[in-house]
């Protein structure tokens, strides 16, 4: 074979592993909403989450208007209407349906959208077969980026389904097998020293990333230790029982507010029943496990027991350094394709899975950082204002999504993912 046939036969292997990947990927959401009665797929029960037929359709709306209107000739949208109706936040893209009432969508059916996935995906086998080598380089940087962002909605439709079923009173189960942060041993919290000194953070390789993981940069850090795993259930309900949430003295003040404005009492969806903790899941209500780590908790939350517990919470690059030599292992989404990390009891215990980790750092540019041209580049730039960064993804994170790099952000009054806390302290 010469090298021209080499390089061809190279071209068509990678051709048909993006074809795998789409087909994997697509299916997963689909499989994600099987569990679901048809009146489910509709329901919104608060502004920050969407209803499930709403992320089906909006991630092919994703593949429809950044691949195939622009890159395969001929292509029919499958209906104009769902140009502004499935649009997120494009402002480049042009209108957008209000997000708070996406519930309000009765139509299109749930089976239109079903229909309208299998219009995208049809056409996407097209586009990935067909396209046209000039065009490629871009096509695959738009499906890299294309699949990512349903894996991110994999992850929100598990979160949405969780709020939307907690506020019924039958406390519906979706399913008992997915989305649970691992019981463990709740081995005796210990410490973890790093020396700090300059270090870089921020993705460095060929593989992908997202743009706000980048550009590669240089920190300086104290030296500082981070605790060998999360904050547990029991380490929190003594918070809890101490009286943090009637105490100002622990709370940011905006934290405080908070509190009091929507009457927190504990984490979000533990429940007391009697003298007894429960807690809504996924599989339905449930005793509170003690030896869980604690999940649900949003960024004031976590500094107020940091506060309470006399340590803080770690820096997102603090995080990184710690994170960077760890085995990207643990519970997730789909934890079958991984084993979970062993622990030891001398180092750091599972780094990734089970609950987002909550840092003291505000979502912001790196150094040097540029958005993307066009309206891809509004996934992350725009949102750089008022937000805090967690890392470590969660039970609810697709295997495979997560490295030491990735930076999740919320505001810091939301915790309706699987949001927890590992602490940090100084070293002299």
């Amino acid at each position: 074979m010469n090298d021209q046939a080499g390089i061809e036969q190279a071209a068509l292997r990678r051709r048909d592993d993006w074809a795998s990947a789409y087909a994997r990927v697509r299916a997963a959401s689909e499989r994600l909403c099987a569990p679901l009665c048809v009146e489910d797929y509709g329901l919104q029960t608060a502004d920050f989450a969407s209803p499930p037929k709403w992320h089906l359709a909006h991630v092919s709306w994703f593949f429809e208007t950044f691949l195939l209107v622009p890159f395969l000739p001929g292509y029919r949208v499958f209906d104009p209407a769902f140009r502004s109706l499935f649009n997120s936040y494009y402002e480049q893209v042009g209108e957008f349906h209000p997000r708070a009432e996406r519930g309000h969508l009765s139509r299109p059916t749930v089976e239109a959208v079903y229909r309208y996935r299998a219009h995208v995906d049809l056409a996407m086998a097209t586009l990935i077969a067909e396209a046209g080598a000039d065009h490629w380089p871009a096509i695959e940087a738009r499906l890299a980026i294309g699949l990512n962002h349903e894996q991110q909605h994999q992850e929100l439709l598990l979160t949405d389904i969780k709020q939307h079923f907690s506020v019924n009173p039958l406390r519906p189960a979706y399913r008992c097998d997915l989305a649970t942060p691992r019981r463990s041993d709740a081995l005796p919290l210990a410490w973890q020293a790093f020396e700090g000194g300059v270090v870089d953070s921020g993705f460095a390789g060929d593989g992908f990333c997202y743009d706000n993981e980048r550009p590669r940069h240089r920190v300086f850090l104290n030296p500082f230790a981070l605790a060998t795993r999360p904050v547990t259930n029991a380490e929190y309900l003594a918070f809890v029982e101490a009286g943090a949430y009637r105490n100002a003295a622990l709370w940011l003040s905006d934290g405080w507010a908070t509190v009091q404005r929507l009457g927190w009492g504990g984490p979000r969806y533990w429940e007391r029943i009697g003298t007894d903790w429960h807690e809504f899941t996924l599989g339905g209500l449930r005793p509170l496990d003690l030896n869980a780590p604690v999940a649900h908790v949003s960024y004031f939350e976590a500094d107020a027991y940091a506060t309470w517990a006399g340590a803080r919470l770690p820096t997102e690059a603090e995080w990184e350094h710690a994170a960077g030599a760890a085995p990207v292992t643990g519970n997730f989404a789909d934890a079958d394709l991984l084993q979970p990390q062993a622990a030891d009891g001398d180092g750091l215990v599972q780094l990734f899975g089970d609950v987002w980790e909550h840092t003291a750092s505000a979502y912001l540019a790196y150094p040097g950082y540029r958005p993307p041209d066009g309206a891809l580049g509004e996934y992350n730039g725009k949102f750089m204002s008022g937000q805090m960064v967690l890392r470590g993804g969660s039970c609810a994170t697709p295997a495979g999504h997560v490295r030491a790099t990735y930076r999740n952000f919320f505001y810091p009054q939301e915790r309706w993912q699987f949001q927890g806390i590992r602490l940090a302290q100084e070293l002299a």
